[in-house]
């Protein structure tokens, strides 16, 4: 059996994952040159084993070939041994053991994505853009993604030590973690002022449908039904279930299409649509995104765009727009992650390496402060990784700019989150913008996404 899912950014998680969509593979028939360059294989194969300088075990070798030959396709294929396959798929469940952070791996680096929410990662204050330099006093730079994920999960209620170089801070940070249960509760929900409903979702794992209509029946019981609006906060969400970012699409949607995937045959063409019937009795919506948003929420902020049923504010999002098939493969030997399509959105825009334009551009600090500079240098998206796939031309969707503005807050607002209270802003002004200066501003052409810095290395 083979599964699609949308991986989240590129990252592992001392965990969190994903999987969805059923895809079928047709025979490719082998050349005698296909033969001939397997015989190559065989002939370094014998060789290493014969002569290397230490023994290695067969299973490692080809497993270190396998692994080669998919990472150097893109960033987000793999090789997944049998543990790794089976937490795989303990992880799709919302429910793991470890610190619980986002992680990948950025120039030999591990870098922190994100700290999921409620966990001891995100207590103890670790950040999106930290660098994990050692594990339990252990130099990590040079491992592969699943070796440092390996050595910060283990038993509850054991210790593991991080040392982080944080961007910005001259000396390294250390963490001491108690490793837990995770469970990623990826919905959060409140009544913002009394009328306007908030829903955060963190991920997409197999919780997040129920997660959204637990929201919506309390936020209607808290407001005796009196909503303004929605907000669906999408922020650093990396991604996660295909089908868990189309359910949720449809639940804001009362027909059309949410999205459609193509792979490589022309004629492989999968669409999804929404049921009738919006579980929001057709109230305004707002969408907030950024550099952080990634594959699944993007799907969901594409969607809702395009269909006309929300205002998508924030910053232009990651840009992976690439779909991974989960293959497991035979006799418990584990399972490939191979890139077998792209996604593209209700107008045929494929978000690969573009990302998705806010329809309104607000950025969380003052333009000219020391932290919204940090975050500028610090941008990383699909466009800036290396062996990533290109993006479609523009000419496959729309070209015209749809940013209206770009609006920062002033240097002495203090508003905990500018975002969030300029969308507050937004819904309660009947979907308009109010009391925020606006600069008009023309947008980058779909196939022109920004080029991000490099960020600062530990």
């Amino acid at each position: 059996m083979k599964s699609t899912f949308l991986a989240g950014l590129m990252g592992m998680t001392a965990g969190v994952a994903a999987t969805a969509l059923m895809v079928n593979f047709g025979h490719v028939e082998a050349s005698s040159e296909t033969y001939r360059q397997l015989n190559l294989f065989g002939d370094v194969f014998e060789r290493v084993r014969a002569n290397y300088v230490r023994e290695v075990e067969d299973a490692d070798l080809v497993k270190y070939a396998i692994n080669g030959m998919l990472t150097s396709l893109d960033p987000h294929s793999s090789y997944m041994d049998a543990k790794d396959f089976t937490d795989m798929q303990v992880q799709t469940r919302g429910e793991f053991g470890g610190v619980g952070i986002e992680v990948t791996i950025e120039n030999d680096f591990v870098k922190v994505i994100a700290p999921i929410d409620d966990t001891p990662a995100a207590r103890a204050g670790i950040k999106a853009g930290d660098f994990i330099t050692h594990i339990d006093g252990m130099q990590i730079r040079g491992f592969t993604l699943n070796q440092a994920v390996e050595k910060m999960r283990g038993a509850v209620g054991t210790d593991v030590n991080l040392t982080i170089a944080r961007p910005g801070v001259d000396k390294p940070l250390d963490f001491k973690l108690q490793r837990a249960l995770v469970r990623v509760d990826s919905v959060k929900y409140r009544v913002e002022g009394g009328d306007v409903g908030y829903i955060r979702i963190s991920s997409f794992n197999e919780q997040t449908e129920s997660g959204v209509a637990a929201a919506f029946a309390a936020i209607h019981k808290q407001t005796g039904g009196n909503v303004k609006g929605y907000i669906l906060d999408l922020r650093n969400n990396p991604g996660g279930l295909l089908d868990q970012s189309i359910s949720v699409s449809d639940s804001f949607l009362d027909r059309g299409e949410i999205v459609s995937t193509r792979g490589r045959d022309p004629q492989d063409v999968q669409r999804y649509t929404a049921r009738t019937g919006d579980d929001t009795g057709g109230k305004p919506v707002i969408v907030l995104v950024n550099g952080g948003s990634a594959s699944a929420s993007e799907i969901v902020a594409g969607a809702l765009q395009d269909q006309g049923r929300a205002v998508v504010i924030g910053t232009l999002s990651f840009g992976k727009g690439s779909v991974q098939t989960i293959i497991p493969l035979g006799s418990g030997e584990g399972a490939l992650r191979l890139t077998t399509a792209k996604y593209y959105t209700p107008s045929g825009r494929s978000i690969q390496a573009h990302g998705i334009e806010p329809d309104w551009e607000v950025h969380a600090k003052p333009k000219d402060s020391d932290e919204e500079k940090e975050i500028e240098s610090r941008r990383r998206s699909e466009a800036s990784l290396p062996g990533h796939l290109d993006g479609d031309a523009a000419t496959d969707g729309p070209v015209e700019p749809r940013t209206q503005g770009v609006v920062y807050p002033a240097a002495d607002d203090k508003t905990e989150d500018f975002q969030l209270d300029y969308a507050l802003k937004f819904v309660r002004n009947g979907m308009k913008p109010l009391g925020i200066e606006q600069k008009k501003v023309v947008a980058a052409a779909p196939d022109a996404p920004a080029d991000p810095l490099a960020p600062a290395k530990p």
